[in-house]
C-alpha cells in the first residue's frame, strides 16, 4: 500500500492525549494547588465557560463541515477530500484546537493551572504525532492543493 491510499493514522491518538492530560492535571492539582490567585478572581470561570462554549461550537462545526463534504471524520480513514471551507478557513485543524480550548476553559472553571499547562502538552503531543502524519498524508493524496491551502492557513491558529 502507497502513502497515497494509507491512512493518516491507526489509533485515534489525540482525544487520549487531552483525557490523559486532564487527568493529570487534576492528579497534579490534588498535590500541588494551583497558586491562590490563580482561581480567585472570579474572571477565571467565566472566561473558562466562554472558552468552553467556543471549542464545543467550534468542534460541532469542524465535524459537520467534514460530513456535509463526505470526507473522513475520524483521523484513522483516508481523506477523500480537502476541507478547506467552514472553520478550516481559519485553522486546518478546528477539531485539535477545540480540544484544546476545551481544557483550557475545563482549567479555568476549575482554577486549575495544571489541567491548562496539560493541555499545552497535549497539543504539543498532538501536533508532532498526529497532525503531521495527517499533514503527509493530505499532501500525499492531494499535492499541490493542500500545499496552497498550507500557505494561506495556519496550523493552529
Amino acid at each position: 500500500m502507497n502513502q497515497f491510499q494509507s491512512r493518516p493514522l491507526n489509533f485515534p491518538w489525540p482525544p487520549l492525549f487531552y483525557i490523559a492530560a486532564c487527568v493529570v492535571g487534576f492528579a497534579i492539582e490534588a498535590r500541588v494547588p494551583s497558586p491562590p490567585g490563580f482561581h480567585l478572581t472570579i474572571l477565571a470561570p467565566i472566561s473558562g465557560w466562554a472558552f468552553i462554549t467556543m471549542a464545543v461550537s467550534l468542534d460541532i462545526w469542524a465535524v459537520k463541515t467534514l460530513a456535509d463534504r463526505d470526507t473522513a471524520v475520524m483521523p484513522m480513514k483516508c481523506a477523500s477530500y480537502l476541507v478547506t471551507c467552514g472553520p478550516y478557513r481559519f485553522t486546518r485543524n478546528p477539531t485539535y484546537l477545540a480540544y484544546t480550548l476545551l481544557l483550557i476553559g475545563v482549567g479555568l472553571v476549575a482554577g486549575s493551572a495544571w489541567v491548562m499547562i496539560g493541555a499545552i502538552v497535549a497539543a504539543a503531543l498532538t501536533t508532532y504525532l498526529a497532525i503531521r502524519p495527517e499533514e503527509f498524508h493530505l499532501l500525499s493524496r492531494f499535492g499541490f492543493e493542500f500545499e496552497r491551502y498550507c500557505h494561506g492557513t495556519r496550523r493552529w491558529l
